[in-house]
């Protein structure tokens, strides 16, 4: 992949911050965009699917604990790279940011080289484009490029809201995935539906694909489970 190729999104309250890390980095020939806090930068992340995503902890609006948590339970959000851009260095912060989905920290003030350093080595967990994009889960394949899936071989058609509940399922198999996280992911959080809406999508994934591979759990939501 090209740099130019590569987005990032650098999240942070403090304008010169985003503009002296924002110069260096474009200097290094990737695409930058910016956010100045948490509910901004969900925004951005729907909108530019960054591969990488630079949040700092402490702003307004929404923190970067809660931003990073939410950011994860998007869909195609289960490959970004997050890591937390802040001057915090509390065992505290370092573990809720572990636990809310990042992938590292970067302490600042950090000197530009270092900087540069930094993101080239975080960015060498990028996966391939194609190894991201088509996945094989046991008898099933799925291209999110092509909206294709196929069963040992055999292809079945999905309609897009049917194929978006299924790759938003797949995406993590075993995972319980509540409704509103699926409404949101799916349908949007602008579209009025019910939760009837989804159990009709996952009676006809069901009949489908099969009553083996979707588990209702009551009162929460639904998960994939493979035949591997």
């Amino acid at each position: 992949m090209k740099k130019k190729d590569i987005k990032i999104l650098l999240v942070d309250d403090e304008p010169d911050i985003l503009e002296i890390v924002g110069y260096n980095l474009s200097q290094e020939g990737y695409t930058i965009y910016t956010a100045q806090n948490g509910l901004k930068a969900i925004e951005e992340a729907k909108k530019r699917e960054p591969h990488l995503i630079l949040l700092d902890i402490m702003m307004p609006e929404m923190d970067g604990i809660e931003a990073c948590e939410k950011i994860r339970e998007l869909e195609g959000m289960e490959d970004v790279i997050i890591a937390f851009f802040t001057a915090r260095n509390e065992d505290y912060s370092q573990v809720a940011g572990f636990d809310a989905g990042a992938d590292d920290y970067i302490a600042k003030p950090v000197k530009p080289k270092v900087l540069v350093s930094k993101v080239k080595s975080l960015l060498r967990r990028l996966k391939s484009e194609e190894s991201k994009n088509v996945t094989i889960i046991g008898s099933i394949t799925i291209n999110k490029d092509a909206y294709e899936i196929s069963k040992n071989g055999e292809r079945i058609f999905l309609p897009r809201k049917e194929f978006e509940l299924f790759s938003l399922l797949t995406s993590k198999p075993g995972k319980v995935f509540k409704r509103n996280a699926i409404l949101n992911n799916v349908w949007g959080s602008e579209v009025v539906v019910g939760d009837r809406t989804i159990d009709v999508h996952i009676r006809k994934l069901r009949e489908k694909l099969g009553d083996n591979f979707f588990q209702t759990v009551k009162g929460v939501g639904y998960k994939f489970v493979s035949d591997e």
